[in-house]
């Protein structure tokens, strides 16, 4: 079965308003979109307030991660149709993120934790896969 939302018609720009509604109606305080090289929008930047201070997020969006899964999968699409996938995909699990946060059971900035941001726009993830981050003493490399 082809990936979510393989067939949406939506924009681009469509699935961004409606991303900015859901952080902006969430505590977001600030809401940026991140554009790659030839102007077309990559990722989505917000900042909200958290026990420690008003902090960012930054959450990429791979359109070509969702070509390479359609073409695997063996569905034909244009790069437009795989960014209109990715943004709309992205879009979906704000929101499913948004009825968690809504429903009692993490706050937002929990919900966002991975994608948090650091001055230089590293998050929180790409720190800890890429070793620079450690959870455990060192001592112990099976710490669970």
């Amino acid at each position: 079965m082809p990936i979510k939302n393989y067939t949406t018609k939506i924009d681009v720009y469509t699935s961004l308003g409606e991303i900015q509604g859901a952080l902006a109606s969430h505590g977001a305080k600030k809401v940026m979109v991140d554009y790659d090289d030839a102007g077309v929008p990559s990722g989505v930047a917000f900042a909200i307030n958290t026990p420690a201070g008003l902090r960012g997020f930054m959450l990429p969006v791979n359109a070509g991660g969702v070509a390479k899964v359609l073409e695997s999968q063996r569905v034909r699409l244009d790069d437009e149709q795989a960014r209109r996938i990715a943004w709309r995909n992205v879009r979906d699990w704000i929101l499913a993120q948004m009825a968690l946060v809504e429903a009692g059971n993490v706050s937002v900035d929990e919900v966002f934790f991975p994608y948090l941001t650091n001055g230089r726009g590293e998050t929180l993830y790409r720190l800890y896969a890429s070793g620079q981050l450690a959870l455990t003493d060192g001592k112990d490399k099976d710490n669970v």
